[in-house]
């Protein structure tokens, strides 16, 4: 059994770099500097126990034995020797050890007998032991497709002519995307999905997911854009699995007068609804449009990648130069370029507004397809704003933005991975957890530095196939003035920072979110892993900023 032990452990790098301040969503040339070797380690995130309710048991008892003589036998063998070992009988247990994978415990009864036993794992797939008498066999298997496989073991004891066997069901633990046209499933200022009327400070309402519209019923988690609005003060909006308790985590925080998408990926209740807390002292208006869900069958696994950037409306990359205008679309090329497959089924970006003329929002869907009333981040004039977006692709691999402001603003997509039917890595929901928060007195280095960054560590080996990436929400707060945050792998390894060895990576040029002064401004981020378990978080701005993440989920590959 794979530890499920996730370490993750923090550190700050400072590095004294002479720059001109400026403003951008690219990052500015830096000369490399040697990281510095301090560092804290952060509370440890055990996986295996934040992820405990997704890891099933599964048991099937004594009395499920079926006997059965051998076919076959010896000609001439004896009534009691085709009696032989009467007590003959298999005890099945197993678990879910990562999203593929599970640990089978055969406990056999039997008289001392020598014994072939034979595991048959549903897939097509066979393992065999010999035993001697009573025994208790472990084994594991890795599934190449999630789902819900029969699981038979068979024990044969041919000097008593005598075989039973028994099986179970077993289903895999992780899940694989389904990509859904962007549709609004719950709107509290028009009654769409739920009473209408604001959510009642420190209320909460509740989204119908599965069951709701081709959704089915029994999907295990679900991608929505989640918006705040009509707010008159402060607080933040909670997404968890209806009939569970509320994490201590926060999706999406708003100030008076904000309105405010973040992306949330949440796990379902087991009646098919999500619930959305209203953690702040006023009444607001909740807006959850669907864009995807996870499921155990028929999907498509998931590839994290290093951001790149696709579209940039003030260059010219993706789509003609110059400001998208208003009420118009562009489609872009996703599938088949840097690095992307084709083929593949929807795609993770990091979509940015910036330079707007006047207030309105952003909708991305699938190339070819209609426009839908759902949106994916709402600005206001001259806010640079940036929301993470997964959505299905068209089939010819493009995507398609449309400004539904009556005015021009400048547009920047960056790509964070994809999902397809090729990809290996599957979606584990966690327990949320708090696993960086610069604000808290525990914490040693005070806020996340300017023009610096955080690293975290995975405990993950080189090559070593396991988690690829996390699905994170970050925020921003007490900012002293502009800037963006990165979230990139890092391409050092742990034993390099340890021995002072490590060189500054190369700062990206991609944004995961914008921020201005006094603002507290949050997005989901699935951030890869890379190759050796690091994932860097850059204050890409020139004044110091409070950083805090929360982790979520994971994606594990096969």
């Amino acid at each position: 059994m794979r530890s499920r032990r996730l370490v993750i452990s923090v550190a700050v790098i400072a590095a004294t770099v002479g720059l001109v301040p400026g403003m951008a969503h690219a990052a500015d040339p830096v000369a490399p500097v040697a990281p510095s070797a301090q560092g804290a380690a952060a509370p440890a995130v055990d996986l295996g126990k934040a992820a405990a309710p997704n890891f099933k048991t599964f048991k099937s008892p004594a009395e499920r034995s079926v006997r059965k003589g051998l076919p076959g036998g010896k000609a001439g063998a004896s009534a009691s020797q085709a009696a032989g070992n009467p007590d003959l009988a298999i005890v099945l247990n197993a678990a879910s050890t990562t999203a593929h994978a599970l640990d089978l415990e055969t406990t056999v009864i039997s008289a001392d007998s020598t014994l072939k036993v034979t595991v048959d794992w549903g897939d097509g797939n066979t393992d065999g032991m010999d035993a001697y008498g009573s025994t208790v066999l472990k084994s594991s298997h890795t599934y190449a497709e999630l789902g819900e496989y029969t699981v038979k073991v068979t024990v044969t004891d041919p000097a008593n002519q005598a075989e039973v066997a028994n099986e179970f069901q077993v289903m895999t633990a992780g899940s694989d995307f389904v990509p859904y046209a962007p549709t609004r499933l719950l709107d509290t200022r028009d009654g769409t999905g739920a009473a209408k009327g604001k959510v009642a400070p420190y209320g909460s309402t509740r989204v119908k997911v599965g069951g709701s519209g081709a959704i089915p019923a029994g999907v295990t988690a679900v991608v929505l854009n989640l918006t705040v609005t009509n707010t008159t003060a402060g607080g933040h909006v909670t997404a968890f699995p209806e009939g569970t308790d509320r994490p201590t985590t926060s999706n999406v925080n708003f100030e008076a007068g904000q309105t405010v998408p973040n992306l949330v990926i949440v796990p379902v209740g087991k009646n098919g609804y999500v619930e959305l807390a209203n953690r702040g002292e006023a009444a607001v208006d909740l807006i959850a449009d669907v864009t995807g869900y996870f499921t155990r069958t028929e999907a498509s696994g998931y590839a994290p990648m290093t951001p790149a950037r696709f579209v940039d409306t003030r260059e010219g990359l993706g789509t003609n130069k110059g400001q998208l205008g208003g009420r118009k679309t562009f489609s872009t090329q996703i599938g088949g370029l840097r690095g992307v497959p084709e083929g593949i089924t929807a795609v993770a970006l990091n979509v940015t507004v910036t330079n707007p003329k006047e207030s309105g929002h952003l909708s991305v869907f699938p190339g070819g397809g209609a426009t839908p009333t759902a949106s994916n981040l709402n600005f206001t004039p001259g806010q640079t704003i940036a929301n993470s977006v997964i959505v299905p692709v068209g089939a010819d691999g493009r995507i398609s933005v449309f400004n539904g402001a009556w005015a021009g603003t400048d547009v920047i997509v960056d790509v964070v991975g994809y999902y397809s039917k090729d990809s290996k890595a599957s979606f584990m929901p966690l327990q949320p957890g708090r696993i960086i928060d610069t604000r808290d007195p525990a914490w040693p280095y005070g806020p996340l530095r300017a023009r610096n960054y955080i690293y975290t560590y995975n405990g993950k080996s080189p090559g070593d196939v396991g988690v690829d990436g996390y699905v994170l929400n970050t925020t921003v707060t007490n900012t002293r003035g502009t800037g963006f945050l990165s979230v990139a792998p890092d391409p050092n390894t742990i034993q390099q920072y340890k021995d002072g060895t490590a060189v500054f990576p190369e700062r990206p040029s991609a944004s995961t979110l914008n921020w201005t002064a006094g603002k507290t401004v949050p997005n989901l981020v699935q951030a890869s892993s890379g190759k050796n378990g690091i994932v860097d978080y850059w204050n890409q701005g020139w004044e110091d900023v409070d950083l805090v993440v929360d982790i979520f989920g994971y994606y594990e590959s096969k």
